[in-house]
């Protein structure tokens, strides 16, 4: 079994954490706004169909 070393544990974090290539400022902001676009898109997907769903339920079953 291998013996734990926190030291070497952290060597190897800073490391990999140098290799990472982080976002610009401008390319989060962009991400940011697509992924806050597209979630209000599909909640406006979901009402407009559970509202035809629906609509179509009360006239097939005559309830509501």
């Amino acid at each position: 079994m291998a013996k734990l070393d926190p030291a070497q544990f952290v060597r190897d974090v800073r490391t990999e954490v140098a290799k990472v290539t982080w976002p610009s400022r401008k390319e989060t902001l962009i991400t940011t706004g697509l992924v806050l676009a597209m979630s209000a898109l599909a909640a406006v997907f979901f009402l407009v169909v559970d509202q035809v769903v629906a609509f179509a339920m009360r006239g097939v079953f005559g309830l509501g």
